[in-house]
């Protein structure tokens, strides 16, 4: 197999922007924005009670019904999205060597609704009301089993547990695969935990976002931060080597991945003593600057930064200052669509990286909505309403909670 970066020739998406990759897309650049009142339970007296969710979704009319009573809902979306990505690349698996083919996803906790529901069962009734198919729904790696199994993919697989940078990392590890020779990966992430469950470990974070009002709920780089809403689902991407593509008719690609890096944050206390005091940013200016050398460019080479956006005023100073040290201020356009989604755990980075290929792909820069100006002190030219663009390149940027920095390069 060639050296050269591997491409992506199928998305899939199921976002609470949208199920499927059009509609998400046309969604994301109205900018019309999915986070509302949470629905899944009963959430009245938690302190926060915004999310994004995943509306119109029918499982029976997407899942085999054998799959039905073993998938968490979190599975379930993994499942329709892998599909979706898949027939998009007008891949048969069965005209392709089933060690060939991989699978390798992110993820946060596992199918924790379907745990949830199961542990309730065996307090409430005992173990005799146990499904059996909790032995294995709640695992993380769920989502890579059911694919694999599903599309009979025997190749290299695994699943990467780093919260928001997962989907990041887990693509990183896909075009791995792919450079030791696999010829397809079916990678990225799709998550959800809106449960009680779920949501403590979130709350437990002391992120979330306190707010009852959807247009305030998050705000990240604004004046009026105060913390991010969570949501569900994700995007499952199809990355294949570049001249096996070719080989098997691909036509028609979203874009190639260039560049990978990932980093940990050192303790809060210890200094960066390469990059300076950079509010706790060092380490994802560390990813940012390894990924872009690793594909061979340099800063003024990237055209769009797709943002982790936080949500919180120190992780968005953080942010905003290692990438103001790597483009200098205002010198490249940021942009945040996930305020349309909120952070979806394992899911949200690898959606963003799907949006920032469609973005290369129509040359228009998708908005950060609700925020109208980043704050006082952020030298960022934060794209605010759909812009054009020239870019053939961008930057996503993810940081999982206790440290995790993860950045990908992709081009069109």
């Amino acid at each position: 197999m060639s050296a050269s970066a591997p491409v992506v020739t199928g998305l899939g998406i199921a976002a609470p922007t949208g199920l499927g990759v059009e509609e998400h897309w046309q969604a994301t650049l109205a900018g019309r924005p999915a986070i509302g009142q949470l629905t899944r339970f009963d959430a009245s007296r938690y302190p926060s009670r915004l999310a994004g969710e995943v509306t119109g979704f029918d499982a029976e009319a997407r899942i085999p019904s054998r799959l039905l009573p073993q998938t968490d809902r979190s599975t379930q979306f993994a499942l329709v999205a892998a599909e979706e990505a898949l027939g998009d690349a007008a891949v048969n698996p069965q005209e392709l060597p089933e060690y060939g083919m991989g699978v390798i996803t992110s993820a946060s906790g596992g199918g924790v609704e379907f745990g949830q529901r199961e542990l309730g069962l065996l307090w409430s009734k005992g173990k005799e009301y146990v499904s059996a198919y909790q032995s294995f729904a709640w695992f993380y790696a769920a989502n890579t089993g059911q694919i694999s199994i599903r599309h009979g993919l025997r190749g290299p697989s695994g699943v990467v547990v780093t919260d928001q940078a997962g989907g990041l990392d887990a693509i990183g590890h896909a075009r791995r695969q792919i450079r030791k020779g696999t010829q397809l990966v079916v990678s990225g992430g799709v998550d959800g935990a809106l449960c009680p469950w779920g949501w403590m470990g979130q709350l437990a974070t002391g992120l979330l976002s306190r707010s009852d009002d959807p247009a305030q709920g998050f705000l990240p780089f604004s004046a009026a931060a105060n913390g991010y809403v969570p949501g569900e689902g994700g995007a499952i991407i199809v990355l294949e080597d570049a001249e096996a593509a070719r080989a098997r008719g691909v036509e028609r690609t979203y874009g190639r991945i260039l560049g990978y890096a990932a980093t940990f944050d050192p303790r809060p206390s210890s200094q960066d003593a390469e990059n300076g005091p950079l509010d706790g940013g060092g380490g994802l200016l560390r990813a940012a600057r390894q990924a872009i050398t690793d594909a061979g460019l340099a800063p003024a080479d990237i055209g769009v930064v797709f943002a982790d956006a936080a949500g919180t005023p120190r992780l968005d100073r953080a942010e905003a200052l290692a990438i103001s040290a790597l483009f200098g201020p205002n010198a490249v356009p940021v942009t945040a669509p996930k305020t349309m989604t909120g952070r979806l755990i394992g899911g949200g980075a690898s959606l963003d990286v799907a949006t920032a290929l469609l973005s290369l792909r129509d040359r228009v820069i998708p908005p950060t909505v609700n925020v109208s100006e980043p704050a006082p002190g952020l030298p960022i030219d934060l794209v605010t309403e759909a812009r054009e663009t020239d870019a053939r390149t961008a930057l996503v940027l993810a940081r999982g909670y206790s440290g995790f920095n993860a950045a990908l390069v992709v081009g069109a």
